[in-house]
């Protein structure tokens, strides 16, 4: 096959030689996981649920009744598998694994694309120190960069930033965004700590990471948890893992939460955030919170960027080099 055909609109954008290699990637994560014991498994991509999260917002479709006097039900193209996965180490699963393909609105660039293929796993038992191991082996056996760095989230900011993102009040991070002359979002308000931690991040960290052999960045701020339990401190910490590799964020792990009383207590404050920032919130309820209910065994959870990790593998400097159809030609 030759790579003329990706020449043109019509045409794929990455070229055969890539398409090769995000296959045998494919095959290599497959094998790994095989190897350990885990069980791949398939859960909805539509679904009545959805995360709920301050900045992914998922595409709505509007599923007709089955009879003429009911209305149309929304459904959800999932921003990730995990709540499914979820429910399904609640009903007794110990180690799964998926490979799927997630979707998320607003998201488009360099390393993004609306829909885009996830990794994802769950193993029943694991703690945090465990599951960044998984993802360290994981990342040598497809890429073979090395061990991993294991750097916490304080170290990072510490290092690149100048301050503790855990001590720091907002006026400290705002003085550090000025003082390292951040161009800073209109919309960026005084008292969102969450933004000013993640422009810094952005800004000042993430370029670093990862730079010569691979980082894990972990025990990130409590306000950050997201599905991730919080640690007891002082000071409290989430246990979330992030993997870095040449400045660029492949995957996000949790020790995860295992309360359900908590998880609707951080939807609420989710949705809050949404509203303030002129979004729709999204349902509070789900089969999640019900299976959580019913008992989630103590686990730990992942989930890789693979369209990432191709371009890391292959050398490519944007997402639509390692895709065959990028958004604009889907």
């Amino acid at each position: 096959m030759s790579d003329a055909s990706t020449r043109g609109p019509f045409g794929p954008s990455a070229s055969w030689d890539v398409l090769r290699k995000r296959a045998a990637l494919l095959h290599a994560v497959r094998e790994f996981f095989e190897n350990r014991g885990f069980l791949e498994v398939e859960t909805p991509a539509l679904s009545a649920d959805t995360v709920v999260d301050r900045h992914l917002d998922p595409f709505c479709v509007e599923v007709e009744p089955a009879d003429a006097l009911g209305s149309a039900r929304r459904y959800w193209l999932q921003t990730s598998p995990e709540f499914c996965m979820k429910r399904l180490l609640a009903a007794g699963a110990t180690a799964i694994y998926q490979i799927c393909h997630a979707f998320r609105r607003q998201e488009r660039g360099p390393l993004h694309n609306p829909e885009f293929t996830l990794v994802e796993w769950y193993r029943a038992g694991d703690s945090m120190q465990q599951g960044m191991q998984l993802l360290d082996d994981l990342c040598q056996a497809l890429l073979a960069r090395g061990p991993a760095e294991q750097l916490s989230y304080s170290q990072v900011f510490r290092q690149y930033v100048g301050v503790d993102p855990l001590a720091a009040d907002d006026a400290a991070l705002c003085q550090a965004a000025r003082r390292w002359a951040i161009a800073v979002p209109s919309s960026l308000a005084p008292d969102d700590r969450d933004g000013w931690l993640d422009l810094l991040l952005a800004e000042r960290v993430q370029p670093h990471l990862g730079r010569g052999r691979p980082v894990i960045v972990y025990d990130y701020p409590p306000s950050q948890a997201a599905l991730a339990r919080v640690r007891p401190g002082p000071p409290p910490v989430a246990e979330r893992f992030e993997l870095y590799v040449d400045g660029i964020e492949l995957a996000n792990g949790y020790h995860e939460l295992l309360s359900a009383e908590e998880l609707r207590d951080r939807i609420r404050r989710n949705n809050l955030w949404r509203q303030r920032d002129g979004k729709e919130p999204l349902p509070e309820e789900s089969r999640l919170l019900w299976a959580m209910e019913a008992g989630l065994p103590p686990c730990t959870g992942c989930a890789l960027g693979f369209d990432r990790l191709v371009m890391v593998a292959t050398g490519a400097a944007t997402l639509d080099q390692v895709l065959a159809f990028p958004f604009e030609r889907a």
